[in-house]
């Protein structure tokens, strides 16, 4: 394995220092609730509201200052999230009275998590795309209370026109206009306007997710995002004008963000590094994505693809793009990505927008052991047994011994009023 261009190792020298202001954040949201909030919303975006819930007249009204365009747009995207959620859904079944053992009877339930906070950014672009991503699948799973927020536009007291269509397209019950750490804090514990949720779902800022790491346990969290990534392998046949528009795709998201090419072609590599200057030069947004690609941004040459697949698994990218001739052996050596985009059609921006698959993925290697938000994440499998008077014949003695065994004599003792 070479480099063809190499990241900057990351500075995690602040990381303390941000552990301890969001505790402190989170700790005065828990003493002083909505007066905590009131500040903070001052302080981070200038918003001055005190009612933090966004109105019906609100939203009407942000539906007329959105083009018409857009809006059928969302409502396409929309379907298709919700279509291939619902087959998700359905994918996804019960399992009742199974006998395990003669009258032992087990079973599971699938059911929906009663109540849910979509966390939807706000800060450098208004993404109303995650909104839909967040609340499409929970409205399918059948999550009762499905509550989002966002911070408002800087200095105002209003959500971006484009996120509340988006959140009422997406079939959101209840829009709070605030959002950073205190906005986790306060559906973790609760204030007097926001009742706490039972899982929150959304990426964010470092603030961000540090609050949900913090408040993990409280509530349940989907899992602790970074900054955004994208591998691609490519073999010798990668169109290298895609391949940089890719990269730089993710590179405008964050100063942080990280682009990969891992390829077996030397020339395609080097054609790719030219290729990435050449379209920064055109970038609306080269300011950001420069940054992340000059500091993140990696190409590695390696001999073998199967090595760049090693790589790859090592790495456990959010996005993974492949460019190769074996697909299906490419699929069958992938372990370890949020989201998969096979074939150079296959861009990550139609994931992130419009195809049906969900953009809200796994960062930082968590794509080792999770997958991306999807309805799943809403749904809980909750097991149940029945026993009937033969099923404590055949089983009954067994629980007995093992408690014994354990010494646990409280546990025996019920197995054996059971046994007599």
């Amino acid at each position: 394995m070479n480099y063809i261009k190499q990241s900057i190792p990351r500075d995690f020298s602040q990381q303390e220092e941000l552990v301890n202001n969001v505790r402190n954040i989170i700790n005065n949201i828990i003493e002083n609730k909505d007066e905590a909030l009131f500040q903070y919303n001052i302080k981070f975006d200038g918003n001055n509201r005190t009612d933090l819930r966004v109105s019906r007249a609100e939203i009407e009204e942000a539906y007329k200052l959105v083009e018409p365009s857009l809006i059928q747009d969302m409502e396409k995207a929309a379907d298709n999230i919700r279509r291939f959620a619902e087959v998700q859904k359905n994918s996804i079944g019960a399992v009742d009275h199974f006998e395990v053992n003669q009258g032992v009877f087990l079973g599971h339930k699938i059911i929906p998590i009663n109540s849910c906070c979509c966390y939807v950014p706000g800060g450098g672009y208004p993404l109303y795309s995650t909104a839909l991503m967040l609340a499409i699948p929970a409205k399918v799973a059948g999550v009762k209370r499905i509550a989002a927020c966002s911070p408002t536009m800087k200095g105002t007291e209003a959500i971006h026109p484009s996120t509340l269509v988006a959140m009422d397209i997406a079939g959101v019950d209840e829009i709070y206009a605030l959002g950073g750490a205190h906005a986790i804090a306060a559906f973790s514990y609760g204030t007097e306007q926001i009742k706490p949720v039972d899982i929150i779902v959304g990426p964010g800022n470092q603030y961000v997710a540090e609050a949900k790491r913090q408040c993990y346990g409280q509530v349940g969290i989907d899992f602790v995002a970074g900054p955004s990534e994208v591998l691609i392998i490519s073999e010798s046949m990668g169109n290298a004008e895609f391949i940089a528009a890719d990269i730089l795709a993710q590179s405008e998201h964050d100063v942080q963000a990280k682009g990969i090419l891992v390829t077996t072609d030397e020339g395609l590599g080097k054609q790719v590094l030219r290729e990435v200057d050449n379209q920064l030069a055109t970038l609306e947004t080269q300011e950001k994505a420069r940054i992340a690609w000059e500091n993140n941004g990696e190409i590695i040459l390696v001999d073998t693809i199967e090595e760049a697949y090693e790589i790859s698994n090592e790495i456990a990218p959010e996005h993974l793009e492949i460019h190769v001739s074996d697909e299906t052996k490419a699929m069958e050596s992938l372990t370890n990505y949020g989201s998969l985009f096979i074939g150079e059609n296959a861009a990550e921006v139609f994931g992130d927008y419009v195809s049906g698959t969900n953009h809200t993925l796994p960062t930082v290697r968590a794509s080792r052991y999770t997958g991306g938000v999807y309805v799943g994440t809403f749904l809980k499998t909750c097991t149940y047994q029945k026993i009937d008077p033969s099923g404590i014949s055949s089983i009954g003695q067994i629980a007995y011994n093992m408690a014994i065994g354990e010494g646990l004599y409280g546990h025996a003792n019920a197995a054996k009023k059971r046994l007599k």
